[in-house]
């Protein structure tokens, strides 16, 4: 997925500190939008600080985005911003390991980007990124309204709290 918005910073050209911008084009937005099941990404913008250590790169910044969801209810486009921040290390990858080896990650581990060659994909964290940041389940304004029409209950309505609330109505009405 992120191939189509491939922007590889060779690490012996960064400089620790540096500032990187990326834009992505309509043919990238287009191949992004399609990949993640969006009806249109109308904008695609990656900004991050990076720092380097031998291997290791640090880069700090944000994603902004502005795209076409369709309502998982009633199919209506649902417009949609992200602005979100990442943090993201680029590490050589590891070395081989026994397959069978239990492998434990901690939280830092969960934004580490493996990398091998002289290079790293900024490009790559950056769709990452805003596929992490994305509504799975977007509803449009009138979602309620159809599913109600259609006579699906809310989870309030659905509830077992309900159904005792309506079994007591029930009872003090004498019916």
């Amino acid at each position: 997925m992120s191939e189509c918005f491939s922007h590889q910073l060779r690490l012996d050209q960064i400089r620790d500190g540096e500032r990187v911008d990326l834009v992505a084009n309509d043919s990238e937005r287009g191949t992004i939008a399609k990949g993640l099941g969006l009806e249109a990404l109308a904008r695609l913008a990656a900004h991050a600080v990076l720092e380097r250590s031998g291997g290791v790169v640090r880069a700090t910044g944000r994603v902004q985005a502005a795209l076409t969801q369709c309502c998982v209810v009633t199919g209506d486009p649902i417009a949609a911003h992200v602005d979100e921040p990442f943090d993201v290390t680029f590490t050589p990858d590891r070395p081989a390991q026994d397959p069978d080896s239990e492998i434990e990650l901690g939280a830092k581990d969960c934004d580490t980007i493996f990398y091998d060659g002289g290079a790293i994909d900024l490009g790559q964290a950056a769709v990452e990124t805003l596929e992490l940041s994305i509504d799975p389940f977007p509803r449009s304004a009138g979602a309620d309204a159809a599913l109600k029409e259609a006579g699906i209950m809310t989870e309030a309505e659905a509830s077992p709290f309900a159904a005792l609330a309506a079994l007591k109505g029930k009872l003090e009405s004498g019916n």
